[in-house]
């Protein structure tokens, strides 16, 4: 067990119970939703294609332009409008690496800011870096991009991506470039107790996790 002061309530608040794997069914979705409920997470995040989902008590989130971000900023914007008007409270896009990679980052404003604009200022906005593929420079610019644009939160990673997920370093630059005025999400290969205080403790006030359950198990009650 962790040595901290964090208790499985405290961490449960702060998690999306994920499910996002292609081969999810309607069954695997409904179970998702009752194992939110037992657990007490803040959310359950489920592909767009699974919604509408009857949660209530949950509040329900889902990726957008997952897990590349090589969608036009177009369908982006469209899918996410979908998402909420089929009941997603929560959008976490995925933007486009590439352009943040080449220093396009006009390029990631624009597409952050189409999504932004198709869903109004009501939902939360989680923007999804792919931290692990960038540099610490191109980390902060995105960072700033996603402030500019509106968005809620930056997001290190969609848990797709060969080059990993999240990390302490980039959680701890991305919470000091963001200063608390957005909030910052850690998901992405996070399974133990151990590794989600460590991301808290990095300045995380968001995780997603698809082994909940696991990581809350190794908390003090």
């Amino acid at each position: 067990m962790p040595d901290t002061a964090l208790t499985r309530a405290h961490v449960a608040a702060m998690v999306d119970h994920t499910l996002l794997k292609p081969e999810a069914t309607s069954t695997d979705v409904r179970g998702l939703v009752d194992e939110a409920r037992d657990l007490g997470v803040y959310a359950i995040c489920v592909s767009p294609s699974m919604l509408p989902v009857r949660a209530e008590g949950v509040l329900v989130a889902t990726v957008v332009g997952f897990p590349s971000g090589k969608h036009h900023s177009l369908i982006k914007g469209a899918e996410a409008r979908l998402a909420v008007d089929q009941g997603a409270r929560e959008i976490d896009m995925v933007i486009d690496v590439g352009a943040a990679v080449s220093g396009d980052y006009n390029a990631v404003l624009a597409d952050i800011l189409t999504v932004r604009e198709a869903i109004g200022f009501d939902p939360v906005l989680k923007v999804i870096l792919e931290s692990a593929a960038l540099s610490d420079d191109a980390i902060v610019e995105v960072c700033r991009a996603a402030e500019q644009a509106g968005a809620d939160f930056v997001k290190t990673s969609t848990g797709f991506h060969p080059s990993g997920g999240a990390s302490e370093h980039a959680v701890k630059l991305m919470a000091g470039t963001v200063g608390g005025r957005l909030g910052v999400k850690a998901s992405g290969g996070i399974r133990t107790a151990e590794a989600a205080v460590a991301m808290i403790e990095a300045g995380a006030t968001r995780l997603g996790l698809s082994g909940t359950r696991a990581v809350l198990d190794g908390l003090p009650r």
